[in-house]
């Protein structure tokens, strides 16, 4: 018979299997665990939002000419005609949710997911095609105060996350006049260097000049690095957003850094833009980010509406966490014969639904379940066969202490597991009292 090929797995996606060495799918599931425990200290709201839109929720959210809308989209025609994409962010989705089902109803309003996003970019450390991201925002709230509860949710994060050796980098974009101004003065300051400039810089000087701000191309840093900051075109209104924002992180302990060189390209961002950044995966610092985008549902054709988010990869995320203390199995539980695994059967349902991490093992003799049950780590093995199912009693071993004690089938999964492991079976020796009684047969309370 001719050999198969197995399909190989697409270049920038991955597998994760828990339970193996390097354990990043436990570090993966506990950034996300971590996430949705903080969003709830905060009040956020989880919402779901498509996998795939129209191409042009994204088109107008981010704009025709950066390189996610003209390079990096999965942007594919359906069966219908229609131009569908899979989610590259997931910031547009939400705005069109909001306008399209009436979420304005709930402003200002507090919400937050976690899933896969799609992106046909040169996979690198930390960076897939399929990756997945956190993400949080705050949509109808136009005050500073929104700012800085995102903010110090972020910090909190990854606080929990016990990542170090973060900086939380801050700027402000300012309002429309501040914006338009500052544009202006960097449009004058690169065309007076124009014949300097990359070739990309040169492209983004007709479509989006505050982009070429951040551009890597040593050839632009010195034009970039002279250029003028946004500071000396602030308006009295700008400049004291900015000022309520870094008051209210300094009040709330979030130590923070100016960086007059972080920018959003896109016209609709406004005021503060901000990045959580390491040195810890390389060129790809950046572990948390965003920005307030007071124009984007304006864009998508709705009302004029303030809002502000942030997004995190959950990946670069997992790559700076220590591995999570480990889940182990409690309890093993161990049949011998068919009878006993009938029985043994009950007893696992029992312990789980108790809130007990239980197993048991589909085959194997007595030497070979133990071994399994002392490789999983579990701190108890519950023990029946023939003689334990006519007693209705079944041995329980401590696996750490070697210990053994026979309790009776009712009481599991009823009393702690230490009291069973405590107090061996027998009239003589159990005493008196409530518990005692409880060992005695007295049906639990």
């Amino acid at each position: 018979m001719a050999r198969i090929d197995t399909p190989r797995p697409v270049r920038g996606t991955q597998d994760m299997l828990g339970g193996t060495p390097d354990a990043f799918q436990e570090r993966f599931a506990h950034v996300v665990a971590t996430f949705d425990r903080v969003r709830r200290l905060y009040g956020f709201q989880r919402v779901e939002v498509p996998v795939f839109e129209a191409t042009a929720v994204f088109a107008r959210s981010l704009g025709e000419s950066t390189d996610v809308v003209s390079k990096e989209m999965y942007t594919f025609e359906d069966r219908g005609g229609d131009s569908i994409t899979l989610r590259p962010e997931f910031t547009a989705g939400i705005s069109r949710a909001y306008i399209t089902e009436g979420w304005q109803q709930y402003a200002p309003l507090k919400v937050a997911t976690h899933g896969p996003l799609f992106r046909y970019e040169r996979p690198q450390k930390g960076r897939f095609r399929q990756f997945h991201q956190l993400d949080a925002e705050i949509i109808g709230a136009g005050e500073p105060g929104a700012d800085v509860e995102l903010l110090v949710m972020g910090d909190q994060l990854l606080r929990e996350l016990k990542i170090e050796g973060v900086t939380l980098t801050l700027n402000t974009l300012g309002d429309a006049a501040s914006r338009d101004a500052w544009r202006a003065a960097l449009i004058a300051h690169f065309e007076a260097n124009r014949g300097d400039l990359s070739e990309d810089s040169v492209e983004r000087l007709a479509k989006n000049p505050l982009r070429i701000l951040d551009s890597k191309d040593p050839r632009d840093r010195p034009i970039a690095d002279s250029a003028p900051d946004i500071d000396a075109y602030l308006t009295d209104e700008a400049r004291g957003f900015f000022k309520k924002v870094t008051s209210g992180l300094d009040a709330a302990g979030v130590a923070w850094e100016r960086n007059a060189r972080l920018v959003r390209g896109l016209d609709y961002y406004r005021h503060t833009a901000f990045e959580f950044v390491t040195d810890r995966l390389g060129a790809q610092g950046t572990v948390l980010g965003g920005g307030r985008y007071d124009g984007l549902i304006e864009n998508l054709g709705g009302p004029a509406t303030p809002a502000v988010g942030w997004a995190a990869g959950i990946e670069r995320l997992a790559m700076l966490v220590d591995m999570p203390d480990e889940q182990n199995i409690e309890v093993a539980v161990i049949p011998m014969g068919d009878a006993a695994e009938a029985v043994a059967t009950g007893l696992v349902a029992t312990l789980r639904r108790a809130g007990i991490a239980t197993d048991m093992g589909y085959r194997g003799n007595m030497k070979k379940r133990m071994q399994r049950a002392n490789a999983s780590g579990a701190k108890w093995a519950i023990i029946l066969g023939e003689d334990e199912i006519a007693e209705n009693v079944v041995l329980v071993r401590n696996l750490e202490t070697g210990t053994q004690v026979k309790q009776p089938i009712q009481h599991i999964g009823k009393l702690p597991l230490s009291l069973l492991d405590a107090v061996p079976l027998g009239r003589e020796s159990i005493g008196s009292g409530p518990i005692a009684d409880l060992l005695k047969g007295a049906p639990p309370a």
